[in-house]
C-alpha cells in the first residue's frame, strides 16, 4: 500500500503557508485517524502504523508540521511552537470535514493533541499519547537541545542514518530496515550534493537558553476523551510518576514498553496492535 500525498493552505501569524500530509486508506471513512510526529520528525514515521490501520478500514492522515518534511518553513522562527501547530492542525481538521477524529501523537504530536483535545467542542474522540504527558522535565529538554537546531550535512545516507541512531537511541524496537526507512524519509539533498535532515534548524528558536520543567496539568484536566498512554520504560521525557498520575484518571489506559526510551517507534507489531485495538474502542 502506498501513501497518497496532499497539501492544504493554512494561515499563521506570518501569513499563509502550505501544509503537506500523506493519507492512507479509503478517503471519507469516519472517524479519520490523525497521526502527528515528534519535534524533528516527519509524517513518514507513521508508515507502518498507518498502513496497518488502513488495512483495518481506517482513513489515516499524517501531516508534516510547519518547517518539517514537505511543509513550508515559517518566516518568523519564534512561531515554531505548539499553539501554531494547533492552528495548522485546526485547518486540516476543518478541511477533512469530519465531526470526530481519533488522534495519535508522538512526543510533540501528543502535546499538539492535548492542546486540541482540551478545547471546547474538540472533535477528538479517542487519543493516543506516545511517550509524552502534561509534565516534561528540564533534563529531557536539555538532552534534546544538544542536537536540535544544528544545520548538519552528511556525505551519504549511511552517515545520516548513523546520526539518527545516535540521537534517537531510545527508539525501539527497531530493525535494520526500520532504521534505513527512518533515514530515507529524514533526508533531503542539499545544494552542495550532501544530505541534510528534513527540518528547518530554526525550529530551535523558541526554546529558552536554560531549559525549565514544562507543567501542563491544567491542560490535561480539561481533556475528556479516552486516552492510551504509551511510555518507554526508560524514557527521560515521560517519567513513571507522571504516567501513573495520568493513569489515575478514568478513561486512561497506560502501557509501558519494556527496554525502550523516548520514544516507542510504533513499528513493532505489538505496539501497532495495541494502538489499533484502542482506537477501535
Amino acid at each position: 500500500m502506498t501513501p497518497r500525498p496532499g497539501r492544504l493552505r493554512w494561515l499563521a501569524a506570518d501569513g499563509f503557508h502550505s501544509l503537506a500530509f500523506v493519507e492512507w486508506g479509503e478517503r471519507g471513512t469516519s472517524p479519520p485517524v490523525i497521526c502527528v510526529h515528534g519535534l524533528t520528525r516527519t509524517a513518514r514515521d507513521f508508515d507502518r502504523l498507518a498502513e496497518a490501520l488502513a488495512a483495518r478500514g481506517r482513513w489515516v492522515i499524517c501531516p508534516d508540521m510547519p518547517g518539517r518534511g514537505g511543509s513550508d518553513r515559517l518566516s518568523n522562527p519564534l512561531l515554531y511552537a505548539v499553539p501554531t501547530y494547533v492552528t495548522a492542525c485546526a485547518h486540516l481538521l476543518a478541511a477533512l470535514g469530519a465531526e470526530t477524529v481519533d488522534w495519535v501523537g508522538t512526543s510533540m504530536g501528543g502535546l499538539i493533541g492535548m492542546g486540541t483535545a482540551a478545547m471546547p467542542g474538540t472533535p477528538i474522540r479517542r487519543m493516543v499519547l506516545n511517550d509524552v504527558g502534561p509534565f516534561i522535565p528540564a533534563a529531557a529538554l536539555s538532552r534534546i537541545k544538544t542536537y536540535l537546531g544544528l544545520d548538519l550535512r552528511f556525505p551519504d545516507l549511511a552517515a545520516l542514518e548513523a546520526h539518527l541512531r545516535k540521537v534517537h537511541a531510545g527508539f525501539g524496537p527497531m530493525t535494520e530496515a526500520d532504521w534505513r526507512h527512518l533515514a530515507e524519509t529524514s533526508a533531503v539533498p542539499a545544494p552542495d550534493g550532501t544530505l541534510r535532515l528534513h527540518y528547518d534548524p530554526a525550529i530551535a528558536a523558541p526554546m529558552p537558553e536554560v531549559a525549565e520543567d514544562v507543567d501542563l496539568w491544567a491542560v490535561w484536566e480539561r481533556i475528556a476523551a479516552p486516552v492510551l498512554v504509551l511510555r518507554g520504560a526508560v524514557s527521560d521525557l515521560l517519567l513513571a510518576e507522571t504516567a501513573q498520575r495520568m493513569a489515575a484518571r478514568p478513561g486512561v489506559v497506560l502501557h509501558t514498553v519494556p527496554g525502550v526510551g523516548h520514544v516507542p517507534a510504533l513499528v513493532d507489531d505489538d505496539q501497532v496492535a495495541r494502538v489499533a485495538a484502542f482506537l477501535e474502542g
